[in-house]
Parts: structure tokens; sequence; C-alpha cells
């Protein structure tokens, strides 16, 4: 079984400052790489755009005190420590698309539609912005409600005087919701790279000079070969994601077509492959499990802040220590979620593709494989081999974060693995998007 990964070659590689010399020096470029960069500066800025009636400092001193807030905080770009209008991200908006993309196979009404064009297309996009509403109320109000809890707001609720307060700061985080997502959207359309993922890098980038400044601090009381060594291992981390994020399995494909010129009857033989990545689940698995492994915690939190039953408070506490993001409960959890999902998403993505019926239809076969029923027996059986690798991979990693701060004994610096993987994905996505901007004007690329 043969991989093709399709990494930078060494000799393509020192030129990686020039090609990006070169797509600047392109006006066309030069303007979409502008424009996507002001609205990240635009993001960056509403996300420190508070929502009414918050003590910042109130809210400062909850967050340094509480490590599930500063988990979740990380994901937000440092907008949830802020509370502001942009607290939420872009996320209720990848949850609505996720729960569109698990639906489309089982309502026959969105399967039409997506069958469609781009009009059809058009239309689930709106229902996933429809979708995206509820789900961003449903999640702001449960944030507010933890950082009540918490100690970090007041007055949140929908009894006496708070109805009012509570509504103008969940209709802020609704519209600050929709606003990224317009932003992304404009971006994916006027500048380059998908907008809503860049949204995503952005926060996260932002976040890493406190992170990795708050790690080297912390090294001055510890080893400094810890810190050094954890920095070693983020970079084995970051080239490991890029080899199976381009890794491939490619299945040959042999195309049969028929002609008739000057009255006699030709058969012509094409060959192409069909390229099924080791990893074709993406980041959509580690975000799953991160979002169930997380609500233990939280839910604990909630509870025994609330019931006054001592051993039910008791349960919550061990609860909440059990699953704790630097414990060993949670990261277990969170491999076997991982590994589960993989598997499961990608099993429901591959089911929507229909590889075998559309070769049949353009005349296309594997060799030795017959066609209908047993190529797609064959592709699927390839692909569960395939996914294996795929899925211990991406549970590896979500992992690697908690064996890294054990092994360096560094625990202030903690490696985000999901948020390894969107940084390497956005960042190989946004070049590959630039080299086709620049092949279209005779230009080598950033890969080839």
């Amino acid at each position: 079984m043969a991989f093709a990964a399709n990494t930078p070659s060494r000799n393509t590689r020192p030129r990686l400052l020039q090609a990006g010399i070169d797509a600047f020096q392109q006006p066309e470029v030069r303007a979409k790489v502008v424009f996507a960069l002001a609205a990240l500066l635009i993001f960056r800025f509403v996300a420190h755009v508070p929502v009414p009636g918050v003590d910042s400092e109130q809210l400062q001193r909850t967050f340094d005190t509480n490590a599930v807030l500063g988990f979740l905080n990380i994901f937000s770009g440092g907008a949830l420590q802020n509370l502001s209008v942009a607290a939420l991200g872009v996320y209720p908006y990848i949850t609505a698309s996720i729960v569109m993309q698990l639906a489309t196979p089982l309502v026959p009404r969105l399967q039409a539609l997506q069958q469609e064009g781009e009009t059809g297309r058009n239309q689930l996009q709106m229902y996933t912005h429809w979708i995206t509403v509820p789900l961003a109320l449903f999640q702001g109000y449960a944030q507010l409600l933890l950082i009540q809890q918490l100690g970090g707001i007041t007055d949140i609720g929908f009894t006496g005087g708070r109805a009012l307060p509570t509504i103008a700061t969940l209709f802020s985080l609704v519209a600050g919701t929709m606003f990224l997502v317009w932003l992304g959207e404009l971006i994916s359309e006027r500048g380059i790279g998908n907008g809503v993922s860049l949204l995503i890098l952005g926060g996260i980038v932002s976040q890493l000079p406190v992170t990795i400044g708050q790690g080297f601090l912390a090294g001055r009381a510890q080893a400094l070969a810890g810190v050094l060594l954890l920095a070693v291992i983020a970079v084995v981390i970051v080239a490991l994601i890029v080899i199976f994020q381009e890794a491939q399995r490619r299945i040959p494909v042999q195309y049969a077509r028929s002609q008739f010129r000057g009255g006699r009857l030709y058969r012509q033989q094409g060959q192409s492959h069909i390229p099924l990545r080791v990893n074709s689940a993406g980041m959509i698995p580690l975000i799953f499990a991160t979002s169930i492994m997380i609500f233990p915690p939280l839910f604990a939190q909630f509870i025994a802040q609330t019931v006054d039953v001592d051993w039910i408070r008791k349960a919550a506490t061990f609860m909440e220590t059990a699953f704790t993001p630097t414990g060993l409960i949670y990261w277990l959890g969170t491999f076997i979620l991982v590994v589960g999902f993989t598997f499961f998403y990608t099993m429901v993505v591959f089911s929507q593709q229909n590889l075998a019926e559309n070769l049949q239809r353009q005349g296309g076969f594997i060799p030795g494989i017959r066609p209908g029923r047993p190529t797609q027996d064959y592709i699927t059986r390839v692909l569960v081999r395939i996914t294996w690798g795929g899925a211990i991979f991406l549970g590896g990693v979500a992992v690697l974060p908690f064996l890294a701060t054990r092994l360096t004994d560094v625990q202030s610096l903690q490696i985000s693995a999901a948020g390894l993987l969107i940084v390497v994905g956005v960042v190989l996505d946004t070049m590959r998007q630039i080299e086709a901007q620049m092949m279209m004007r005779n230009y080598e690329g950033f890969i080839s």
C-alpha cells in the first residue's frame, strides 16, 4: 500500500521567501492578501469590545483562578476572558455547519438541495445561518451562567430586573458571532483563503505570545531544558501534522472512451486516480471530542455551585477534579472519542460522495474490480484501513499536550492539539490558494 505526501520538496523550500515576494508584487494578489489582513485586524479589534456592564477586574480574577475557563479562553482567542461581543467566536457557526453536513444524507429535502448546484448550496448556507442563531443563544447563555456561578459576572437571569440586561448581553453575543460569520465569508469572497478558518487562526495565533511568555517566565523557576524540550516536541508535532494531513492513498482508475471518427469506432484509454486522505476528517473529531469532554467539568461546577445536598456536591467536586483538562481521565476519554469520531465522520462524508456510482457513470473503473457494488466495497475497505492510521494519529496528537507537559514538567505552557491542527491546516490551505493565484499569472507557486 503506497502513500503519497504532497509536502514541499527540498529543492523548492529555499524559494519559499522569493515566491512570497513575487506573490506580493502582483497587484491583484496583494490586494487580496491586504484585504484578508485588514479583516483580521477588525476581528481582533472587535474581540476587545466588551458587552455592557462587565467588571473587567472581577472577570480577570475569575479566569486567573479557573483552569476550565482558561482552557475555553484559548479557543476564543482571548475574547471570552474580555467577555467581548466576539466571545463566542465562529464556533456556533461551525457547529451549525457540522449539523447540516451530518443531516444532509439523512433528510431527502437537503439531499435534493445539494444536487441542485449553486442555488441549492446557497439555500443550504442560508439554513446554516438560521441554525447558528439559536445555537449562539444557547451557548452564550450557558457560558454566562457558568461565569456567573464562578463569580466573574452578576445579574444574569430572566427574573426581576435582570431580564433586560441579560437579553441585551445575549443579543450582543449573537450579533458578534453573526458579524464574524459575515466577515469570514467576505474574506473568502474578496480575500485569500477560507475566511472562517482564518478568523479561528487569528484568534489562536493572537494568544501565542501570551502563552509562550508565561511558559518562559515559569521556566525561570523550572529547568530551562524542559521548556526547550517542549519547544522541540511542538516542532515535531507540527511536522507530523503536515505529513499526515497531506498523506494520501491513491487508487488507480482507468477510463474507457469511445469516439466515432470517419465512420469508424475508436476506443481510448485514460488513467487517473482517486486520492483518499489518511486524515480526511481534519480537525472535526477533535472539536467533537473536546466539546463532549469539556461538558462534565462544566456541569460539575454548575452543580457544585447550585445544589445544597452534601453528597451531590461531593460527587460533583469529584467529577470536576477527575475530568479536569490536566487530568489523565480527561485525556484518555479524549483519545477514545477522537478515534471513534474520526471513523464516524469519515464514513458519513464518504457515503455522500457516491464514488462508485460516479465512476460507473463516467465510464471509469478500478483495474481488477468490477464496477458498482464491488467497487464501493473495495474503496470502503481501503478507506477503513487508512483511517485507522489517521484516527490513531489524531488521538495521539490530542493527548500529546498532556504527555509533553508531564515529560517536561512545564505545566504553564500548554500545546493545544486542536490549535496546532487548525493553524497548520489553514496555513497549508492558504498557501495552496496563493499558489493557484500565482500559477494563473505564470509565476512559481509556494508548493510546486
